[in-house]
């Protein structure tokens, strides 16, 4: 039987696979976002995790002689109606409890659902808790489509790996965690996985522990790097450079290269909240975990106190006093803003009246507005500020002549270890 995908939401995660898919099988990519759709059928993905000239090589509708394999981006449900393997590559955020909020894939589900076969494979991509696909997802699919999950239809799940921005370690670089609902599908998973990806498949024994694989990844980073934030605030605290610290701990051959920093984005800042969410349904409390997540989430506060005390050393008047943000991202060198620790800063610095511009090239300054209600810039400043903070350390700002940015009396906080210049403060 022929293979035909339908990768279901085509952002960050999506897109990229719907194109990797497209060099060996007819692809359809589907997405709610009619205007997304628009841009990628002409060969611009304003994520810029696919190049235009990749894109294009791929496109149907640019390439009418692509016929065994193809991609065509659609937002209409009859164009997946036909397809065998559905992909669901939506985000799974938390709400401002911090709880899992799984509405995008029940959604997913629901759209999956409609044209759901007999023989059809549904294949979850999306981070979650162990349990959510076979019993989340799973009774959505039985329920509107009216079949029976392993016998009339089957489940897969291989959670994503894309690191936004990186173009060294591209979906086809990065080793492919698959499982399936049962040992058969899980061969098929696999195979249809390892067909395309060059850096090879491990082929789980069962969904949910593909499920926990992919939740834990990013927990154990996200400690990490809380572990490394306490060790930044005590050593500010005893005045030593931790950025120094660390470059001499590192020569031992097992030290763990990790350093301070904001923790957002959609998969570090969130993950831990989905399996500790799922411990305490266990009747489990994790304290590790939401340790490392309350260190974390204190550190955009943080700074921002840090920042404060600077410029009232520096005899500063904080109110109406011009301060200059260096990124809005939630990391380097990509447009994405999602779940953005930034903000924490910005909301901190304003309690005391400051005025705050904000430059990053990378970010679209309507998105920013949209998710934010914060106005950010594209174009370099002009003006001269009391102080600079580098929040992202992007590869632009490495060319930033700060000091023709700033007062003779000012503060430069550099919240990456990025700068070479002399600074007054870091994480």
């Amino acid at each position: 039987m022929e293979i035909k995908i339908a990768v279901i939401g085509l952002g960050y995660v999506g897109l990229p696979l719907a194109r990797l898919f497209a060099t060996k099988y007819p692809v359809i990519g589907f997405d709610i976002n009619e205007q997304r759709i628009s841009e990628l059928n002409d060969g611009i993905d304003l994520t810029l995790e696919v190049e235009e000239d990749l894109l294009k090589s791929v496109l149907k509708t640019h390439n009418s002689q692509l016929t065994t394999n193809y991609l065509h981006c659609s937002n209409k449900l009859e164009d997946i109606a036909d397809c065998n393997y559905y992909i669901v590559t939506v985000p799974t955020p938390v709400d401002k409890h911090n709880k899992p909020d799984l509405t995008p894939l029940y959604k997913a589900s629901e759209t999956v659902a409609k044209v759901l076969k007999k023989g059809d494979i549904v294949i979850y991509e999306s981070t979650v808790y162990p349990g959510v696909t076979e019993e989340e997802c799973v009774p959505v699919l039985e329920k509107l489509s009216g079949l029976k999950f392993n016998v009339d239809f089957f489940a897969g799940y291989s959670p994503e790996r894309i690191n936004p921005g990186d173009k060294e370690h591209t979906v086809d670089k990065i080793l492919k965690v698959t499982a399936g609902s049962t040992p058969e599908i899980g061969l098929k998973v696999d195979a249809l996985y390892n067909s395309v990806i060059t850096a090879g498949t491990h082929l789980a024994p069962t969904i949910r522990v593909a499920e926990a694989a992919k939740v834990i990844e990013n927990s154990q980073r996200d400690i990490n790097i809380a572990f490394v934030n306490e060790l930044a605030k005590i050593f500010n605290i005893l005045d030593i450079n931790t950025q120094d610290v660390l470059e001499a701990a590192g020569t031992k051959w097992n030290f763990l290269p990790f350093k301070p920093g904001l923790v957002g984005g959609h998969c570090i800042g969130v993950d831990p909240y989905y399996l500790a969410q799922k411990a305490m349904e266990a009747g489990y409390h994790p304290e590790i975990i939401l340790a490392g997540r309350r260190m974390n989430d204190s550190m955009g506060e943080y700074v921002a106190s840090e920042v404060v005390k600077l410029m009232i050393k520096k005899e500063i008047v904080l109110h109406k006093a011009e301060l200059l943000l260096l990124g809005v991202t939630f990391k380097e060198n990509c447009p994405d803003v999602r779940n953005t620790k930034i903000v924490d800063i910005v909301h901190a610095l304003k309690e005391y009246g400051i005025n705050i511009t904000i430059y990053d090239p990378w970010a679209k300054p309507e998105e920013v507005l949209h998710e934010y209600g914060i106005v950010t810039t594209k174009i370099v400043p002009t003006s001269q500020f009391d102080a600079v903070i580098l929040g992202v350390s992007h590869d632009v700002f490495n060319t930033l002549d700060i000091n023709s940015l700033t007062k003779s009396n000012n503060v430069i906080y550099d919240v990456k270890g990025f700068l070479t210049a002399e600074v007054d403060g870091r994480l």
